[in-house]
């Protein structure tokens, strides 16, 4: 398949006329529909809304590349449209968007596909190329500009190829820079990366190779020759790619969009001496989990977040099997005497709880061992294991796992700093014999003296949780409500998410926790929330939006907050404010009257589960209802054609 077999004809648009974002895409995804390209509106949009709240599509220079790839998408497709006006797309150079190239991607796309999207993709960052595509008049002449300009390409390539072929490294004197290029999708911009640093390498007069992490799988992947013989690495990544092989190299770490925009600034960096020395963990199996971010605060994140989501099974499944004991014992009796026995009188309530308290009795060591393991891979495994294992029976909780499993992680990484010049051939006995003692003892001996001051902190903070009533919790159901509406799944959302889960091991025997039922009721009025709007207010949302919204009703009583997340990402400054509002009604309304929860996900599924099940739905509505209310209210209504 070649580009011109993807630009189809029937779905071009040679003058688009929204002049904003978010017409723009509605006008776009309407003509694939209509001609025949994608099977459902709403599914279609959401993969575009979602690629787009991870950063704008708009590349610059007039350009933009919205794309999406699932199921909604029947054959692989651009559409191409163009704006005589200019459109503000949110361009990542503020300036308007006149060439849009929206891209739709069957979930089953095969090689053939994906490589004509990635060679179109290369044909945009020619600005010759651009500046033509700018005076076409009709359909037929983009298929034709385009099929010559990938026939010169073609060309070129072998030209290069040739070239290259005929010449031994001892013969160039010029710089070698080796690259790395990945975007999420790994539809467009990795490949427009590719090519706008080969072109400004050329121009340059540096050498360069270019390793591409697409959809197509890793391609031109560099080798250990190659490395060693380059004079800087540059990374330019939206996502994670093999960073070990690395090790002891002058490297540029920076968004794929850097790598189209700022090239030369990148190149100049990776060629000037300059640049930091990547340090590897020198595991023996390759590091796929490093990060392509090399901020500190994503890496700690990174970190956090791989220990939070090997954990959540442990207590999701622990929580609920005790919160059944508790049921049991409730639907069988239990004599007033034997109150404080509830959960573990009878004989079946009993099974429960211990099946649930084995759950729970992994959750700290697993914490803490992923959060090392994230940092230090295998090695900090055991250490952190121990760790958490540690602050369980040493009653630091939660918290003293958390600070463990980083110490854990940090304290291998210097050992293997501290190891790093024996011999070659004890390379094996450091991984099974010297990581895990001196780990163990150092971590360990750190591990018991901070134990000390945790438990005290910890201790204050389960009788904090534990005497949560009246005022206290209901504000502090308004501030975690609130905050899982914010960012949708963000930082935010998931730092109010592990301090709900959290909550849950101190509240045990009191039945469950306000803290986690404030949290879960909060993430759960959001979609609840687009979904009533899309009933009350028809005349502020498109026919695709208010079809969204019945999915958007199941998310909801799924307590999944990201389904929200296209509405926000459309019209941020109206939509997100009036979710904050009833998350927090709805968090304060929960916690003011002291309902309590066990499980620490599930939504309506586990309402049994819940000390006032129905009162819970009531507040989770009224919440709802106010947000819906507040975003009908502020939302301006839809333009009709």
């Amino acid at each position: 398949m070649n580009i011109k077999e993807l630009l189809v004809k029937d779905v071009m648009i040679m003058d688009l006329q929204a002049t904003d974002k978010k017409g723009a895409i509605d006008e776009m995804v309407q003509k694939m529909y209509d001609g025949g390209r994608i099977s459902d509106i709403a599914t279609y949009k959401e993969g575009i809304l979602a690629r787009e709240a991870q950063t704008s599509t708009g590349l610059g220079d007039g350009i933009a590349m919205p794309h999406a790839k699932n199921k909604a998408v029947k054959e692989a497709t651009v559409l191409f449209a163009r704006s005589s006006k200019g459109v503000d797309y949110e361009a990542l150079d503020g300036q308007p968007t006149y060439l849009f190239f929206m891209i739709a991607a069957p979930e089953g796309a095969n090689d053939t596909h994906l490589q004509a999207l990635a060679a179109l993709s290369r044909l945009l960052v020619d600005p010759d190329f651009v500046a033509k595509l700018k005076e076409t008049k009709t359909p037929e002449d983009v298929q034709n500009l385009f099929q010559s300009a990938e026939e010169a390409k073609e060309t070129e390539e072998k030209q290069e190829q040739l070239a290259e072929s005929t010449q031994t490294p001892s013969e160039s004197t010029r710089k070698f820079v080796v690259a790395v290029t990945a975007c999420p999708t790994g539809i467009a911009h990795t490949y427009m990366a590719e090519d706008a640093l080969k072109k400004k390498a050329k121009q340059m007069g540096v050498e360069i190779k270019v390793e591409t992490n697409g959809s197509e799988g890793i391609k031109n992947r560099l080798t250990a020759e190659d490395i060693a013989r380059a004079d800087g690495v540059i990374i330019a990544a939206d996502k994670k790619v093999e960073m070990n092989r690395f090790d002891g190299k002058e490297l540029v770490n920076r968004p794929v969009s850097d790598g189209i925009r700022k090239t030369e600034e990148l190149i100049n960096l990776a060629t000037s001496g300059n640049a930091p020395i990547f340090h590897g963990t020198e595991s023996e199996a390759t590091d796929e989990d490093s990060s392509a971010d090399g901020s500190v605060g994503s890496r700690i994140y990174k970190d956090l977040m791989n220990g939070v989501s090997h954990m959540l099974p442990f207590v999701i499944g622990g929580g609920i099997a005790i919160a059944l004991s508790f049921m049991i014992d409730q639907f069988i009796g239990v004599p007033q005497d034997q109150l404080s026995s509830l959960g573990s009188y009878n004989e079946i309530a009993s099974w429960f709880n211990q099946i649930g308290g084995a759950a729970f009795g992994f959750m700290l060591p697993v914490l803490a061992g992923f959060i090392a393991s994230s940092i230090a891979d295998r090695p900090g495994l055991i250490v952190g294991f121990t760790t958490g294992a540690l602050a369980n029976t040493g009653g630091a909780g939660f918290l003293g796992a958390l600070i463990g499993g980083f110490l854990a992680g940090y304290v291998i990484i210097f050992l293997k700093k501290l190891f790093k010049g024996l011999p070659k051939s004890l390379d094996g006995i450091k991984t099974i014999l010297f990581y895990p003692v001196f780990g163990l003892l150092i971590t360990g001996g750190l591990m018991l003296l901070i134990n000390v001051p945790m438990k005290i902190i910890n201790d204050g903070l389960n009788n904090f949780l534990l005497g949560l009533d009246g005022t206290n919790a209901a504000l502090l159901g308004v501030l975690l409500g609130g905050m899982m509406a914010i960012d949708l799944g963000g930082p935010i959302n998931k730092a109010a998410y592990v301090f709900g889960t959290a909550s849950i091991a101190a509240t045990v025997t009191e039945g469950g926790s306000i803290i986690m039922a404030s949290v879960m009721a909060g993430g759960m009025v959001p979609p609840l929330a687009i979904f009533i709007a899309t009933l009350l207010f028809k005349n502020k949302f498109t026919q695709d939006q208010k079809d969204a919204g019945l999915t958007n009703l199941v998310m909801g009583l799924s307590f999944v907050t990201e389904g929200a997340i296209p509405f926000a990402a459309a019209d941020p400054l109206r939509v997100i404010p009036s979710f904050v509002v009833g998350s927090a009604l709805a968090g304060g309304l929960v916690g003011g009257f002291g309902i309590r929860l066990l499980a620490p996900h599930g939504g309506i599924f586990v309402a049994l589960l819940l000390s006032h099940p129905i009162l819970y739905l009531v507040f989770i509505a009224i919440g709802a209802v106010v947000s819906a209310v507040i975003l009908g209210i502020v939302k301006k209504p839809v333009a009709k054609n």
